[in-house]
């Protein structure tokens, strides 16, 4: 059962990061399918307790940012701290709020 939990979790954060990635950069091509993973996943009973990793998914593309960015803010580069706090809030919430529903 872990090993399943485990699974939807990662599962659940690649929609997560694709929907992030849609928000902040693709748009629609991005959105549209996560959109229909996420709609298909949250059939499941079973897919649906590990939702959480939806937050863990859209923390790591806030951290990829946060790494790209990292020699910033000067040289037209962003100033990579709000992307590393914010992503690691994202992430380690997401993971721990898993945990704590019991997985």
């Amino acid at each position: 059962m872990l090993v399943k939990s485990v699974a939807w979790f990662w599962a659940w954060a690649a929609v997560g990061c694709a929907g992030a990635l849609g928000l902040v950069s693709l748009g629609l091509l991005a959105l549209v399918p996560a959109a229909v993973a996420g709609v298909a996943m949250s059939r499941s009973t079973s897919a649906r307790g590990s939702a959480f990793g939806l937050f863990t998914g859209a923390g790591v593309l806030l951290l990829f940012v946060a790494y790209v960015q990292r020699a910033g803010p000067e040289n037209g580069y962003l100033n990579p701290v709000p992307w590393l706090v914010i992503g690691s809030v994202f992430v380690i919430g997401g993971a721990v709020a898993h945990n704590l529903r019991g997985h």
